[in-house]
């Protein structure tokens, strides 16, 4: 039981940490900050490739602070975006963790959508894949 009678939120801080965790052993990360920035930012580029319901329905899955960070910013009147390459993809997410020392580039994208694979239902999985530009969704191996 939760100190302050929050369990929902002690939950989803651990659901998180989970999250967080497993992506930086499959990248094989030393920082869990980066490793989630690299969550964020990929989850974001999915999220504005997405159609609208698509994309609520991809989040409801995610647990409560990942679903934050993935509509933080969302303009809906600006998605789905028009772009449908993968290189304009790789390059958005390039563009916030190209930086990171040990960023191994299609690899650590490849590592986001296996954990995402592991954590959401293969149904969601199987509509988010579809809905996607095809250059985007054949960088997403599949579950």
């Amino acid at each position: 039981m939760s100190a302050k009678g929050l369990e929902v939120i002690d939950h989803t801080v651990q659901l998180t940490h989970e999250w967080i965790n497993e992506l930086t052993g499959r990248a094989s990360w030393a920082s869990h900050r980066d490793a989630l920035r690299l969550l964020r930012v990929t989850i974001s580029a999915i999220r504005d490739h997405l159609p609208h319901d698509e994309a609520v329905q991809f989040a409801a899955q995610m647990p409560l602070l990942i679903r934050g960070m993935y509509f933080e910013g969302w303009r809906p009147s600006c998605t789905p975006l028009p772009e449908r390459d993968a290189e304009g993809f790789r390059a958005r997410i390039e563009s916030e963790v190209g930086s990171v020392a040990e960023y191994a580039g299609p690899e650590d994208i490849s590592e986001v959508f296996r954990v995402l694979n592991g954590r959401i239902s293969a149904g969601e999985i199987a509509q988010v894949r579809a809905a996607l530009p095809k250059p985007i969704r054949d960088l997403w191996p599949a579950p």
